[in-house]
């Protein structure tokens, strides 16, 4: 189920909470709705609140994090193809065809990233034979001095770190926040909204109040679930920058 679907279900029940509220009011016996009855809702609702709330700034904060790390990621895969690029080019004429078989394996990568952090169950991993033959031609460079030598040297540790932050990407898990806990984070807002409309009169301004209430909290669960899915959605990671990252040559 998408962010969006998702968000607008729960949306859905907290309005439910807040019609059951206004079903209990007018249901139950007066003496259920005594001042003191009012107090002990209101302290239970309250404590409930609170613990939404901690959750929901913990459950944001951790997806903001996890969002940022792998944005990181991606630039600093596209910092170290710029890089690896302008080393190749300082070698000289013999990295021409390495140079271009960089920039043809970056389409494909940039393609294999979004596909496989989208991908649901996520497929297992292959290695890229464009990658893999630009990895294996810089080693078998043979440098004529000193410099060439340098520029070799630097230029395979900058392929060998792109290759171990494109596993990196691979492997970390996008943070989805499991089923049952947002069930609970559902169940808890259909007791707080219903406590709302229990003990106060469901005219029109209250139950306005109430439904922009109840879409906040779930505007706040879909930025959480975006977030946690940094390669697809309204809040994806962009692959333009990656996918143009290198100027034609000529």
């Amino acid at each position: 189920m998408s962010p969006a679907v998702l968000s607008c279900v729960i949306f859905a029940l907290a309005l439910g909470g807040i019609v059951l509220g206004a079903l209990l009011r007018t249901t139950l016996p007066q003496h259920h709705l005594s001042k003191e009855s009012q107090d002990v809702v209101r302290l239970g609702a309250g404590l409930i609140a609170t613990i939404a709330a901690l959750v929901l700034g913990l459950l944001i904060a951790a997806a903001k994090g996890s969002f940022d790390t792998q944005s990181g990621q991606v630039k600093q895969i596209t910092a170290d193809i710029i890089l690896l690029d302008a080393l190749l080019e300082q070698y000289g004429p013999e990295a021409l065809p390495i140079r271009v078989a960089l920039r043809g394996a970056v389409g494909p990568l940039a393609d294999r990233l979004w596909h496989e952090k989208a991908a649901t169950p996520a497929a297992p991993f292959t290695m890229n034979a464009t990658g893999e033959s630009v990895y294996i031609a810089i080693q078998a460079l043979s440098p004529k001095n000193d410099l060439q030598r340098s520029l070799q040297a630097r230029a395979a540790q900058i392929s060998t770190d792109l290759a171990q932050i494109r596993l990196l990407l691979f492997v970390e898990s996008d943070s989805a926040i499991p089923a049952p806990f947002i069930a609970i984070l559902a169940f808890w807002l259909i007791i707080i909204f219903a406590s709302f409309s229990l003990f106060a009169a469901l005219n029109v301004t209250v139950f306005t109040f109430l439904s922009l209430f109840a879409l906040s909290a779930s505007c706040a669960i879909f930025l959480i679930l975006e977030l946690s899915q940094p390669f697809t959605g309204l809040l994806m990671i962009p692959s333009a920058p990656l996918r143009n990252v290198l100027a034609p040559l000529g």
